[in-house]
């Protein structure tokens, strides 16, 4: 039988551990994850891309699980009333290939994001960060700034974004759930981004934008570039990139879909894994500028599905669900047919 979790029964478990068990623990299963990426199948995701969207399957496998990600990019989806981004997923035995798990991956994609973000920001920001400028305060931002706030003990928030209501709509969800964030709405990424020790982009349109540009970068700063994530779209002008080193998940799709699009085949980065493991260098100077040109990688999936696995249980969330047949005589799949037209049981309960 396949575990199915819905996205009521993932906000469950986020209500029940509650937003710093939450961010913490994700992070240790990413971590876990990242030390060990070269176990890992690697490839870049397949995507179909149309006039209004894109629909993405990321896949990586280990030795003893797999896991795919079905996930769809559509920025006019909000006039439809649907999500910009939404997913789904699987985790399945590598032994076997039976699929132990199902799982919404809207909710999970934005918690795993926001984890991923803090991971590399804990990795290359400066270690007396506190404040943190957000661009873009759409259907990501608070699990952003939640999670700046569990791990990186982020205390005050610069907001802006074009569009005013979805400002307001993240300063009442944050006054409700980190009350303790001291935060500032401005009429301007640049004003937004003065001063701060970090800048956070996550905007949705599908793009060739400039949502920073280098005169507004100062020393010192770390850069969490989310929104440049598939071809056409970026969020840094060049001259960003040229500021500091440019770190990112997985170099061959980051070329592709980041903001490293922009820039020739033997511009150099850094893949984050290599900082985390001590094989490279991230931060050498308190005045350097960091940029985590961030995509998305299957990896990171991988580990939010094995979080959500292990989280499920102990709360006794899910239900269990027949996708892959338990048969009495397994080369007779017929039989399922046969036994439904006779009433009668073929499948063994496990």
């Amino acid at each position: 039988m396949t575990t199915l979790l819905t996205t009521s029964d993932v906000a469950r478990i986020v209500a029940q551990q509650g937003p710093s068990q939450v961010f913490t623990g994700m992070l240790d299963y990413l971590l876990a994850d990242f030390l060990r990426w070269q176990e890992f199948d690697k490839c870049a995701r397949v995507a179909s891309h149309s006039t209004t969207g894109v629909i993405e399957l990321m896949p990586t496998a280990d030795h003893e699980l797999y896991s795919f990600k079905f996930v769809n990019g559509h920025p006019n989806n909000p006039q439809a009333g649907l999500s910009t981004v939404m997913a789904f997923g699987a985790l399945a035995q590598v032994s076997t290939g039976e699929p132990i798990l199902i799982s919404e991956l809207t909710l999970t994609t934005a918690l795993r994001t926001a984890v991923t973000s803090a991971l590399a920001a804990r990795a290359l920001a400066r270690p007396d960060s506190r404040s943190m400028a957000l661009i873009g305060n759409g259907a990501q931002a608070e699990f952003q700034a939640l999670a700046f706030h569990e791990v990186l003990g982020i205390d005050t928030l610069h907001l802006y974004d074009v569009d005013p209501a979805a400002t307001r709509k993240l300063e009442n969800n944050l006054a409700l759930t980190a009350p303790s964030l001291r935060i500032r709405r401005f009429d301007s990424t640049a004003d937004a981004v003065k001063g701060v020790d970090i800048v956070t982009t996550v905007t949705a349109d599908k793009a060739y934008a400039t949502i920073l540009t280098a005169d507004m970068i100062e020393p010192g700063m770390h850069i969490n570039a989310l929104g440049g994530d598939c071809p056409g779209k970026t969020e840094l002008h060049a001259d960003v990139l040229r500021k500091g080193p440019v770190f990112v998940e997985y170099e061959p799709q980051t070329r592709i879909e980041g903001d490293l699009q922009q820039m020739p085949a033997d511009f150099a980065v850094t893949e984050l894994w290599r900082v985390l493991t001590g094989l490279a260098a991230g931060r050498q100077s308190a005045r350097d500028v960091t940029i985590f040109d961030s995509v998305g990688f299957a990896l990171e999936d991988f580990s939010a599905l094995r979080w959500l696995r292990d989280a499920a249980a102990r709360h006794g969330i899910g239900t269990r669900i027949e996708v892959a047949p338990r048969l009495q005589d397994p080369k007779d799949l017929f039989g399922v047919v046969r036994a439904v037209r006779q009433g009668q049981t073929v499948l063994v309960q496990r």
